[in-house]
């Protein structure tokens, strides 16, 4: 992706060794919620990757340096980008801000440490990412390139576009209505329209002229990497689909696929698709 030398955003709020103290609530989207579910399928408790995390001081490496211009110039692009879908649909785009963090940080959702990954909170509207999740991305789920991170960064704005739309709202809405396996079939439709939206903001980004060869392929391995299926066949050998809240690997680089064709709001409703 060409992206150095390009303006990053206003919109991002730096909380790198600060901490957090409390625990993460509902109602986060995004890639956050998928690395509580192989921690616990690993054996793990899922308490360890909440509270107050590493209380070591940061200090800034060049690579974090280099990776934090990097996801504030994704973020300016998908302000363009989507103020200027909202424009043409009658609507104005209240922009959001992306707070980086290290070891653990303080939401509208409560506090979470690095483990989780990156997430959405639509308490705050804000997106948190700790920027040692990229070498996770690449290492652990071998998605590596700087296109791979941005779908990460797009999928999150993905769930702020489902904030102002109103359908996060109703989905969330319905978990106290519904069983697991019910509700986790909405979560499913929730999280392919957000990497539907990480393809829309894909293809405006490709008429930006800022896409180079291999970042599509680089976009969908990384969609790829964090199906439910393919997780949990690594981390307990087998998948169960009852239990999926995302997607399989195949339906997120399909959606995401979908909304890099058409580049518009309206051929991503998720919930009324005859086929997933």
């Amino acid at each position: 992706m060409k992206w150095q030398g390009r303006r990053g955003s206003s919109n991002v709020e730096d909380r790198r060794g600060m901490g957090g103290k409390a625990v993460l609530g509902g109602g986060i989207g995004g890639i956050g919620l998928i690395f509580v579910l192989i921690f616990t399928l690993m054996g793990g408790d899922p308490s360890q990757l909440l509270g107050t995390g590493s209380n070591e001081p940061y200090q800034e490496t060049e690579q974090d340096q280099e990776l934090a211009e990097f996801v504030s110039v994704v973020l300016a692009d998908t302000e363009d980008v989507w103020t200027e879908v909202f424009k043409e649909e009658g609507m104005v785009y209240e922009k959001p801000v992306l707070v980086l963090f290290s070891g653990s940080v303080d939401s509208a959702c409560g506090t979470a440490t690095s483990a989780v990954g990156p997430f959405y909170c639509p308490g705050d509207q804000k997106l948190y990412i700790d920027l040692s999740f990229y070498e996770e991305l690449q290492n652990q789920f071998q998605a590596p390139g700087d296109f791979a991170m941005a779908y990460v960064v797009a999928h999150e704005v993905g769930h702020h576009v489902q904030t102002l739309l109103g359908t996060s709202q109703k989905v969330h809405a319905m978990r106290n209505r519904l069983s697991e396996e019910e509700y986790n079939e909405y979560s499913v439709k929730l999280e392919l329209q957000a990497d539907y939206y990480a393809g829309v903001w894909a293809h405006h980004a490709q008429g930006m002229d800022v896409l180079e060869e291999g970042d599509l392929e680089e976009a969908l391995t990384a969609a790829s990497a964090v199906g439910d299926d393919t997780i949990q066949k690594r981390a307990q050998g087998h998948a169960v689909p009852d239990s999926f809240t995302h997607g399989t690997s195949e339906q997120r680089k399909n959606w995401f696929y979908r909304g890099f064709q058409s580049g518009n709001l309206k051929n991503g409703d998720t919930f009324n698709a005859q086929d997933l």
